[in-house]
């Protein structure tokens, strides 16, 4: 027997001089545990060909203190299962194996969390969790994609089970690489339990370690450990998510299996290319809008029905007109086609039906459709945050039902706490319902999760404005760059108000020359024009608004910064060819 000075991890493998898990070198050692961590190992076939899993005896000890208890290993193996050695796999395989493990982790995470405490007392189960990023033990920078892939993949795949509340990957990639206080970030994510893994590749061995962790009384509910070859994984996902679920007893509802085993590509390739492209297309710069369509486009041509990346690219296009990277009549239809595919090749997709929610109101203004499809969303997702965001934001707060609006926005955000750019609209939403003290208050709050977020800079910069506190908005403005295509509405209002409109007319003229180049949006002009008391030249620019069918003029009905255009006639005359609820 030996043992690592390091991990206290014990070894019953004489051959073995290094531990699997740190790398250490081992030393002698004659003490052994008597209760055994069950691995699955995949062992070599009867017929030669098919690779078959195996679960050795597991045993789980809720009242194990996971801080001090000690590494619990594997007994010998008989010879009748020992692994043969293979040629080391190739980038493709790599991806196999993200899809392998992830849904053979989900498959015991759902057995422990569905059945084994569900099962016990309803005020017991646990409801929400976080996968946190995994801890990369490897020297090799290869891994650090597949730690981070296997996390994300975790996160994507738990998501479909109904009933659990699982963080987004948005939220809990923002602890990658820091120190893990497990209780802090429970509590900043507003989860019952954290996943917590690490993986440590050598040669062609693959180690993966997670252990699964109830806040409420700190102790571990369930962990595992994975020893692979690399080049062994060839079995398919539904293969090893069978067998453990059948080890386990894995007790779920039909449609409970149902989400679990849906595949929304049997590419990993394109599984990973669109996890890239939602990575940036969070960030909401221009450059990385413009990455997230090109990363779409590519899972897309690997796998064609691969719905939810269209889904990806008609968001992302429908998105953009709304920060001005390109114009609305530019990205209308590349985000239409994008959304008919994918609902075309999954009519229950409910990301397809909140975005085509999204499209119907900024794009096409046909707010019946709109709301359909918003319906139809929740139904199909109700604990995905992108259907309760999408319809408070770009729907009920621009027809004006705030309340309806709110609820759903909090939703959203008991979904997805952390989601900067989520974070940042709620702010928009609770201006548009008058609420301003909240509203500063939800824009402070996502502002200190990222001040670099364009997101967050402009709806700190709105709702400074909508308080009065000109000064501060004029200061977000000087750090962002006065002259941004996002910010530089809010710029101008605070000027207006502050009694310098030589400033404000200033930022008009440089907007209108930057128009001769490329998209501007009319809109934010006329609600300089507005502050200014201009109405003449406001309505002028909110034509050219309606001509160009500017993202935000859906919020003119609502929006406090058109307030003193509401008197004359030729506002409700827009209001109406806009074709906004009366």
């Amino acid at each position: 027997m030996k043992r690592c000075p390091q991990c206290n991890r014990f070894e019953s493998d004489e051959a073995l001089k290094f531990c699997r898990v740190d790398g250490a070198t081992l030393v002698s050692d004659s003490s052994s545990f008597k209760s055994e961590a069950g691995t699955a190992q995949l062992g070599a076939s009867p017929d030669g060909v098919e690779v078959h899993t195996r679960i050795l005896p597991h045993n789980t000890n809720a009242n194990v203190n996971r801080a001090t208890a000690p590494t619990t290993v594997l007994p010998p193996q008989p010879a009748s299962i020992a692994t043969s050695e293979l040629s080391k796999p190739k980038g493709r395989q790599t991806s196999i194996i993200i899809a392998v493990i992830v849904t053979a982790v989900v498959a015991a995470v759902s057995a422990v969390v569905v059945d084994s405490y569900r099962s016990r007392n309803s005020a017991k189960s646990i409801q929400s969790i976080a996968v946190l990023p995994f801890e990369n033990k490897s020297t090799d920078a290869d891994t650090d994609y597949l730690s981070d892939g296997l996390a994300e993949s975790l996160i994507f795949r738990l998501s479909q089970l109904s009933g659990l509340k699982v963080s987004p990957a948005t939220s809990a990639m923002r602890y990658k690489g820091k120190d893990k206080d497990i209780a802090k970030i429970a509590s900043e994510l507003g989860v019952e339990a954290v996943m917590t893994g690490r993986l440590l590749k050598r040669g062609d061995n693959l180690n993966i370690t997670v252990e699964l962790i109830d806040i409420r009384n700190n102790k571990s509910l369930w962990g595992e450990q994975y020893e692979r070859k690399m080049s062994e994984l060839l079995t398919t996902q539904r293969e090893i998510a069978a067998e453990i679920t059948n080890k386990l007893r894995l007790k779920l509802s039909g449609e409970g299996e149902q989400k679990l085993a849906k595949k929304y590509t049997d590419n990993n390739e394109a599984y990973q290319l669109y996890l890239k492209g939602r990575f940036h297309f969070e960030r909401r710069t221009k450059a990385d809008m413009e990455r997230s369509v090109e990363l779409f486009r590519q899972a897309t041509e690997i796998d064609p029905n691969f719905a939810l990346a269209y889904v990806g690219i008609a968001e992302s296009y429908a998105s953009m007109p709304s920060y001005q990277y390109i114009s609305p009549k530019e990205a209308s239809p590349h985000a239409r086609a994008a959304i008919a595919r994918a609902l075309e090749l999954d009519p229950e997709l409910p990301e397809g039906h909140a975005v085509a929610g999204m499209i119907a109101t900024s794009v096409e203004w046909d707010y019946a459709k709109a709301e359909r499809e918003y319906k139809k969303a929740v139904e199909l997702g109700p604990s995905l945050a992108i259907t309760h965001y999408r319809y408070g934001w770009t729907y009920l707060s621009a027809v004006g039902r705030h309340d309806e609006a709110i609820a759903e926005m909090k939703r959203a955000m008991d979904l997805e706490p952390l989601a900067v750019q989520q974070g940042a609209n709620y702010a928009g939403v609770l201006v548009y319902a008058r609420h301003f003290d909240e509203a500063l208050e939800q824009a402070r709050k996502t502002y200190q999760l990222d001040p670099n977020h364009i997101g967050a800079d402009a709806w700190l910069c709105h709702s400074l404005n909508a308080k009065g506190f000109y000064s501060e908005a004029l200061a977000v403005g000087e750090k962002v760059g006065a002259e941004n295509s996002s910010i530089f509405g809010c710029v101008g209002i605070a000027h207006a108000r502050t009694g310098q409109p030589e400033k404000a007319r200033e930022i008009i003229a440089n907007a209108k020359q930057a128009a001769k180049s490329t998209y501007v949006a009319s809109y934010w002009t006329a609600a300089i024009y507005a502050a200014l008391g201009d109405n003449d030249k406001a309505f002028a620019e909110l034509e050219t608004s309606f001509q160009n069918r500017d993202w935000f003029l859906t919020r003119l009905k609502v929006d406090p910064f058109m307030d003193p255009l509401r008197d004359d006639a030729r506002f409700n005359d827009l209001v109406k060819r806009i074709g906004l609820p009366q």
